[in-house]
């Protein structure tokens, strides 16, 4: 029976940290290294293969395992929490969680300094010291008004880890692009948590500016995006000035951090749906041969 018991409280133990790294939210980390990966030209590179491993629980679980650590206080008044949306987690799990973020990103970044050009390593140190001090002391940069959501930027850095790390050029539109987009998303998606993040006395972007403010910032942001994605297509660029002027006109008709709950499905529906887009129109031209 003690066998059993010990199995049971593993795989419990396994389905809570996959809970806790959101995967729903997981397209932004593994969809951004395959996009990179395929605009190098080729449909599969076995040396792109451990970092698009690596972008799934391993990461995700240290961008928001971190986050739920530093976070207990706000996600307890936070309605949202304990859903598909993010956890909340108990005192009694930061070990757990401490431990798991370590055994599972440290073997694939002594991998990366072993394997990869330095400049991948130095832009995946970057790009993981980011996501950690977005949430950790002394930096964390989610309770500094707009560099939280600058910070955020850096969920388009796989655009560029993965054709570095290939040895092949960037396309430097399309890094930029989502560098803004990535911008103006964190933004909109922190209207909704006002009420909890001023409770918590945490000043973000969005409770600095308010539901209108912040819609018009992001929107500057998604109009820039929109602007670079024209360069590399412009059905990509047309599908995300359709879907962000959706999601700013509803928000500016009634600026109040529930319609940003309303809204927050179609925004997490954004990446997939542009990036589905841009994922076809690619792998399209690359089996025609028409790319790059």
């Amino acid at each position: 029976m003690a066998p059993r018991t010990r199995s049971s409280g593993a795989w419990s133990n396994v389905t809570r940290l996959i809970h806790i790294s959101r995967p729903v939210l997981w397209i932004n980390a593994i969809g951004t290294g395959v996009v990179g990966m395929w605009l190098t030209g080729q449909l599969f590179d076995l040396q792109a293969l451990p970092i698009i491993l690596w972008l799934t629980l391993p990461f995700n679980l240290l961008i928001y395992g971190v986050n739920d650590i530093f976070d207990q206080d706000t996600d307890a008044l936070n309605a949202r929490k304990g859903s598909i949306e993010g956890a909340r987690i108990e005192p009694r799990e930061v070990r757990l969680i401490a431990w798991a973020v370590a055994a599972l990103n440290l073997p694939f970044l002594v991998y990366f300094v072993l394997a990869l050009p330095l400049a991948a390593v130095a832009l995946i140190l970057l790009y993981t010291g980011v996501f950690v001090f977005y949430s950790a002391p002394p930096l964390r940069f989610k309770t500094r008004p707009f560099l939280d959501s600058l910070s955020n930027a850096a969920y388009a850095l796989p655009l560029l880890i993965v054709p570095v790390a290939l040895g092949a050029p960037p396309v430097w539109p399309a890094v930029a692009g989502l560098l803004a987009w990535s911008v103006a998303k964190h933004a909109f998606d922190a209207v909704q948590d006002i009420e909890e993040d001023r409770a918590s006395g945490i000043t973000t972007t969005a409770v600095r500016l308010g539901p209108r403010g912040t819609a018009v910032w992001s929107a500057a942001w998604w109009v820039v995006a929109t602007a670079l994605f024209a360069v590399v297509s412009l059905p990509v660029a047309a599908v995300n000035i359709v879907i962000a002027g959706i999601l700013i006109v509803r928000l500016m008709r009634r600026p109040t951090p529930a319609t940003g709950r309303l809204l927050y499905p179609l925004s997490v529906a954004f990446p997939y749906i542009a990036g589905s887009v841009a994922s076809a129109l690619l792998l399209a031209a690359i089996f025609f041969g028409t790319y790059p």
